[in-house]
């Protein structure tokens, strides 16, 4: 494990700045100044989707990068990093951490994540790695299974945690306590409070997103509270 990397990430907020091709900001630059303005307002991270939106972030930013690549194969829905083709890329592009969907579910190539990540750990020991999980049990098993970090990134967007409402402080800290691994609290954090309380719960750090990358979204929250 890099400590460096977890002294730089410990108890501070990590900035996802993604934007797909439907939505408004979708663009490479505009990810990159999204990160730009993240560093200046205090973030200690970013979270970034495509190799193309994180080298243009890497020239404006030198915070460490959790890479991703959403890809879709077919009718599977495992789509966060979901084969070795795209932790390939992600590495070649040398960000510091690599998150990869850890959900008990088939990847589009028909491997178990058992099958994949064993195949990827082996050809990259020495690469740091986040389990995006859903439940508890996934986290513990990612952990077991050799991730560096375990994630709660996919809670309530698997079909079968859909419903669940975000955060979910109580799974954050039960995988603080039993898994090992230092874990990453990510999903449904809104406000200032929720990072404070998903911090003093013994993460790591936190992932925010739409809360402060994406205003379509937070302008229909706002006019949803008008109705």
């Amino acid at each position: 494990m890099n400590e460096s990397i977890l002294d730089q990430v410990k108890g501070g907020l990590i900035v996802s700045c993604q934007a797909l091709e439907h939505e408004p900001l979708y663009s490479s630059h505009i990810m990159a100044r999204m990160a730009y303005a993240a560093k200046l307002g205090g973030a200690v991270g970013i979270r970034a989707n495509t190799v193309v939106d994180i080298n243009e972030i890497k020239k404006v930013v030198n915070l460490p990068i959790i890479g991703i690549i959403k890809q879709q194969y077919g009718e599977c829905n495992v789509y966060i990093t979901p084969t070795l083709k795209e932790v390939d890329q992600l590495v070649d592009c040398g960000v510091e951490i690599i998150a990869i969907d850890a959900t008990k579910r088939t990847r589009p190539d028909g491997k178990t994540l058992d099958e994949c990540f064993k195949e990827v750990r082996m050809k990259y020991p020495d690469q740091l790695f986040m389990a995006d999980c859903s439940t508890y049990e996934e986290g513990i098993h990612a952990a077991e299974i050799g991730f560096d970090f375990i994630g709660t990134t996919m809670h309530g967007y698997t079909d079968y945690t859909q419903g669940a409402t975000l955060p979910n402080f109580d799974l954050i800290g039960d995988l603080v306590r039993d898994c090992g691994k230092p874990v990453i609290a990510e999903g449904g954090i809104w406000s200032p409070e929720d990072l404070k309380k998903a911090i003093e719960t013994g993460a790591l750090t936190a992932v925010v997103g739409t809360a402060i990358t994406r205003p379509m979204d937070i302008t229909k929250r706002y006019v949803e509270a008008l109705k």
